[in-house]
């Protein structure tokens, strides 16, 4: 009935991006702008030459257009290698359409034209008229990633702020030896629910939700500057208060498995929104619905921290009983309540999936029992 997917281990190093945000003078500011108009009339320029040569392989391009691109645009040699192979990037998918780039679409450096003083919080940036040094402000999370940057750094213009968002190789820990498995079942009523019966609502979520929704189609409506003002303060932040959601649920889930030397089992819900059909009324809700976001965030942390994470395939999870395991759909009596047909178990039913998603990680391990996988060489309880 059950089928394992898949197991993610523990690696040398991952990736997370640092976002900082500048902090530049008037003038500062001026020359960033200059930089990054330039660099995407270099894009729009390597373009046109591209779909008129029909050179889109960035080695080609590169021969083509970069002595042209640095003679006509001014950039550094660095900088107009990077606009070439922006353009390759954008032909790689489809070659069909011609590619057009932003004004002040993100543009890329690498250490060559970028460097970090975290000690002073500055950095050292090629700009139109040379390298500038620019102040920064960083919370204490990315200030940490910050330390292991490698690679490029993207420079982006957002809502009339200068941000630079830099890839940085973070070390992770080594995995523990862990002695039992934290079952979670992810939903939209209930966030999370785990194994141990904490549940995550989503009621607030659902509210907030509702209220930008609400405060979005009135303010389209009314259709004045003001309201079109109102609408851009307003957007993104409905996403924010997700996200800072998912950090938190995701934080307490991994803490937790720290704590009590467990791994954590989480649902594969990959193409859960095509396979899913749902009322018009609740569309916008599930579509709201950011496990994607919520798994990657416990990935990471668990990475960070040393704890182990797999997935596992959630069919018949919440139609199964974690009891006597018959399995039907009309167990599922309600959104909220499981009761067997056949034992009489009745339980929560994001509890009762939730059981089932831990039997189903462990269920995955036993033959790894003999290896000692789980510490000592002993089975976890099932």
């Amino acid at each position: 009935m059950f089928q394992y997917t898949e197991f993610f281990g523990i690696f040398e190093a991952m990736k997370l991006t640092a976002q900082i945000l500048l902090n530049p003078t008037k003038e500062q500011a001026d020359l960033l702008f200059s930089t990054m108009k330039t660099a995407n009339a270099a894009c729009g320029f390597v373009s046109d030459m591209a779909w008129e040569s029909r050179h889109f392989n960035k080695f080609g391009l590169r021969k083509l257009a970069y002595y042209t691109v640095r003679e006509r645009f001014g950039l550094s040699a660095q900088l107009a290698i990077q606009q070439i192979f922006k353009v390759a990037n954008a032909y790689k998918l489809d070659k069909e359409t011609k590619r057009t780039f932003r004004p002040l679409g993100s543009i890329a450096y690498d250490s060559r034209i970028l460097s970090y003083k975290t000690k002073n919080k500055t950095v050292s940036i090629w700009t139109m008229e040379g390298r500038q040094t620019i102040p920064y402000l960083v919370g204490q999370h990315h200030a940490a990633i910050l330390a292991y940057q490698q690679g490029e750094s993207d420079l982006v213009y957002k809502k009339g702020r200068f941000y630079l968002l830099a890839t940085c190789e973070v070390p992770e820990e080594d995995s523990e030896p862990f002695v039992d498995v934290l079952g979670v079942d992810l939903g939209i009523v209930n966030i999370a629910t785990d194994s141990d019966g904490d549940t995550f609502s989503g009621s607030r979520v659902e509210q907030v939700r509702q209220w930008y929704s609400g405060r979005k189609q009135v303010l389209q409506s009314v259709g004045t500057k003001s309201a079109k003002r109102r609408l851009k303060q307003l957007s993104g932040r409905e996403a924010k208060f997700r996200s800072d959601t998912n950090h938190r649920i995701s934080k307490k889930l991994v803490s937790k498995a720290k704590d009590t030397n467990r791994a954590i089992v989480l649902e594969d819900l990959s193409g859960i929104r095509k396979r899913t059909t749902v009322k018009k009324a609740q569309r916008a809700k599930h579509h709201s619905w950011s496990f994607h976001q919520l798994r990657s965030f416990v990935h990471y942390k668990a990475q960070r921290n040393g704890v182990q994470v797999m997935l596992v395939n959630p069919a018949y999870t919440s139609r199964t009983c974690s009891v006597c395991s018959h399995c039907e759909k009309a167990n599922r009596k309600s959104q909220s309540e499981f009761l067997c047909k056949s034992c009489g178990h009745n339980v929560n039913a994001d509890l009762n999936a939730a059981f089932n998603i831990r039997r189903l990680g462990l269920s995955s391990y036993q033959p790894m029992v003999s290896t000692g996988i789980f510490g000592q060489g002993q089975a976890p309880r099932l």
